[in-house]
């Protein structure tokens, strides 16, 4: 999913490692609806009030971009399971995920799924847990795994499946063990999926940081370009 030189990406990644100045989130709540200013008040720890504020600050900011319209006058509202659509952009397929220090977004303009979805990489996945999400398949490859390797491996597969279903957007209302992926050359190939899901792309995206950040795409045209920056909030200077 490398872009070459002379194109443009089809879809388009931001990592942010945000600030956990208080100062920046009343900054941020600016470009927030009232709505998701509520919701905001609505967490009682500050790391998770932070955390929904920097989702959907950054969200709204490449939003922007695509539309040319400012973050703040975006309207954002749930489909009937609670997946993101933005009013007057159906055609434009957008992804927000977030994790303890990191807010991750996709935005593509061309593909009919996308989802992203991030992991902190040393979360400890229980035996029972991997039991949960995993064929007897991936259990057995993750077995085969050296044991350092295991944990990780364990967190990117969960990656890998949240990221799947949150393209669909069905969330866990579908079983992940119905989504079940195999290595080819070192990239996540969906098993079983036959000529109609030959569409669907996976990949695991170099985070920077300390997060494992899994990308789900389909796509009609072939392969989808991708471009993947850090995010540097550049509106304000931290106070």
């Amino acid at each position: 999913m490398q872009q070459s030189e002379n194109q443009p990406a089809d879809i388009e990644i931001a990592l942010w490692q945000y600030s956990e100045n208080a100062g920046d989130w009343s900054r941020w709540m600016r470009s927030l609806s009232p709505d998701e200013r509520e919701r905001a008040a609505t967490y009682q720890f500050e790391r998770d009030r932070a955390l929904f504020i920097a989702g959907r600050y950054l969200l709204r900011r490449l939003l922007s971009v695509h539309t040319g319209t400012s973050p703040g006058k975006l309207v954002l509202s749930p489909d009937k399971h609670g997946k993101l659509r933005l009013e007057g952009r159906d055609r434009l397929q957008f992804s927000l995920a977030n994790a303890d220090g990191l807010v991750a977004v996709a935005v593509a303009p061309g593909c009919d799924h996308l989802g992203i979805d991030c992991e902190r990489a040393d979360t400890e996945v229980e035996a029972a847990a991997v039991g949960s999400y995993s064929s007897a398949d991936e259990r057995r490859w993750l077995m085969e795994l050296p044991a350092r390797e295991r944990p990780r491996a364990a967190v990117a597969l969960w990656t890998l499946k949240e990221s799947h279903l949150k393209a669909l957007g069905v969330g866990l209302r579908e079983d992940p063990r119905n989504v079940v992926f195999s290595w080819k050359d070192g990239i996540p190939v969906m098993v079983d999926g036959g000529a109609r899901d030959r569409r669907w792309h996976h990949r695991l995206v170099e985070s920077g940081s300390q997060h494992v950040v899994a990308l789900a795409a389909c796509s009609q045209s072939g392969l989808p370009g991708i471009s993947t920056r850090l995010f540097q909030d550049d509106s304000m200077p931290s106070e």
